[in-house]
């Protein structure tokens, strides 16, 4: 039992509802979605075969429980189910960062599912698996990825098409360097979707947002 592993880094959680905790990545290797906005292409090829064993060794110097699952699209590892009911069995606070366009059925209650829904401009967003949306839980995270004003309508039409506020929490979140934040701000304010929040992505801001390993 093996996976495909980018890089392993210890950093804070630049968004969700966790950001700002100290947290350990795991970046897994390969992703079938190829997104207009991606920012971790180096992910789609590089990185190393690792065990579950070497990876909780390469972890296990980090002060820290919480765990972020990312990619690429860790759900596309043959073996995932296996390695995060380990990382449960050691007591570490789970999310999964997934593109959407991946069943989440099988993944264990206690890991917190932090899924997209690709907006128009990703060029992606009709692979998303609307059937993902009816398995969220309360604690899981819906997020938008928006580079343009018309991502921002069509994702707002699409939380109350599928009542997503009543599923889980949702984030919006504006395209570094392309869309204003003040405009994505200003049309959450005025439609009011409740259990919303906008994030930045903060460790863009912290560091260079071409920085590795952060």
């Amino acid at each position: 039992m093996r996976f495909q592993v980018n890089e392993i880094f210890y950093s804070i959680q630049g968004e969700s509802t966790y950001i700002g905790i100290p947290t350990i990545f795991i970046r897994f290797t390969g992703c079938s979605l190829r997104c207009s906005y991606c920012d971790t292409q180096y992910a789609f090829f590089e990185g190393e075969s690792l065990t579950i064993d070497e990876i909780i060794e390469k972890i296990a110097s980090f002060k820290t429980d919480y765990i972020c699952l990312t990619g690429g699209e860790p759900l596309e590892q043959k073996d995932i189910i296996s390695l995060i009911k380990k990382l449960l069995e050691l007591n570490k606070v789970i999310s999964i960062e997934t593109s959407g366009a991946v069943s989440i059925k099988n993944i264990p209650s206690k890991a917190k599912i932090v899924m997209d829904i690709k907006t128009p401009s990703s060029n992606m967003s009709e692979l998303m698996l609307l059937s993902n949306i009816e398995m969220l839980k309360s604690s899981d995270e819906v997020k938008f990825v928006c580079q343009t004003e018309a991502d921002i309508d069509w994702s707002i039409d699409f939380c109350k098409k599928y009542e997503l506020y009543k599923k889980a929490h949702i984030l919006f979140s504006p395209v570094l360097g392309v869309l204003n934040p003040q405009v994505l701000v200003e049309k959450i304010l005025s439609n009011s979707i409740p259990n919303t929040r906008v994030q930045i992505q903060i460790h863009k801001v912290i560091w260079n947002p071409d920085t590795k390993g952060v």
